[in-house]
């Protein structure tokens, strides 16, 4: 009953409300892309090379007559698969260094926590485009790329909430009764700080998604996927875009930053919801 209060309560928050139709309209494109395309995304005809806008082309064909409006409408599933999967592997991660570090203190505190300035500090785009140029362009090494290198911050933010947490007597209690490090961690401090996670969650989602964009329009990764940053991609290399054929570029674009914007307002509704201090400022 608990979780369908909070349910109510997410759809009653305007941007709760409002991420959510923005993420369930693009998860509907994705899943349903097959039967709502006008045309196979992969198929050519020399006979509609760049064609400009049209009621039979709406966003127009690319320079190998593919139809520019079905493979933005495919675009949607390598963004989500990829924004989900790698904020997964970054939350994870995060999660759990930054429930040890913070739980246990000391050296161990100190150690992680400079591994974790370490990956705060590079230039995580640049290592990406090497690391990922290294593995190849698979999807699944792609994912693991941006995952694994965009967990620091997470662990952050969680170890100084336990900090805190670490010192509060049901903690004291939970040790005073035998209770193993593990089970106080994740019994214990874990739904502590499951708010804040929750929201940092949905921001590496739309990190995620704006990266994998980045690497592909970049040339890394498996730019033979229909991604909208391979879009982008194939409209700078063939020169539509310096030849102001934004028909070609300016929705795939819309549609990353629309995509990012769902994310992050679920991640605030998440955030104000589950924390008292910030309920108010959102609901409707």
């Amino acid at each position: 009953m608990r979780g369908t209060g909070l349910f109510i309560e997410f759809l009653h928050n305007r941007k709760g409300a409002a991420g959510l139709a923005i993420v369930a309209a693009f998860t509907f494109m994705a899943l349903f892309a097959p039967f709502i395309s006008p045309y196979n995304p992969t198929s050519t005809n020399p006979q509609a090379f760049l064609l400009p806008p049209s009621p039979s082309h709406p966003f127009g064909t690319d320079n190998l007559g593919q139809d520019l409006l079905s493979r933005d409408l495919y675009g949607a599933q390598i963004s989500l698969i990829v924004g989900l999967a790698a904020a997964g592997v970054a939350v994870a991660i995060g999660l759990v260094t930054g429930l040890v570090s913070g739980y246990f203190g000391g050296l161990v505190d100190e150690v992680i926590m400079r591994i974790v300035d370490f990956f705060i500090v590079i230039p995580a785009l640049v290592i990406m485009i090497v690391v990922a140029a290294l593995l190849g362009p698979g999807l699944l090494n792609v994912i693991a790329v941006i995952g694994f290198l965009s967990w620091a911050p997470v662990a952050r933010i969680i170890r100084s909430m336990v900090l805190s947490l670490r010192e509060r007597p049901f903690v004291e209690s939970a040790r005073a009764n035998n209770g193993g490090s593990l089970y106080i961690m994740f019994r214990h401090i874990f739904p502590n700080v499951s708010s804040v996670l929750y929201g940092n969650a949905m921001l590496a989602v739309s990190s995620a998604i704006f990266t994998q964009a980045a690497l592909v329009f970049l040339g890394v990764g498996n730019v033979t996927s229909i991604s909208w940053g391979g879009i982008i991609r194939e409209a700078y290399t063939t020169g539509a875009l310096t030849a102001g054929d934004m028909a070609w570029v300016v929705p795939p674009g819309i549609f990353i930053f629309t995509l990012i914007f769902g994310f992050i307002l679920i991640g605030y509704a998440v955030e104000e919801i589950m924390n008292p201090r910030l309920r108010g400022g959102g609901s409707g």
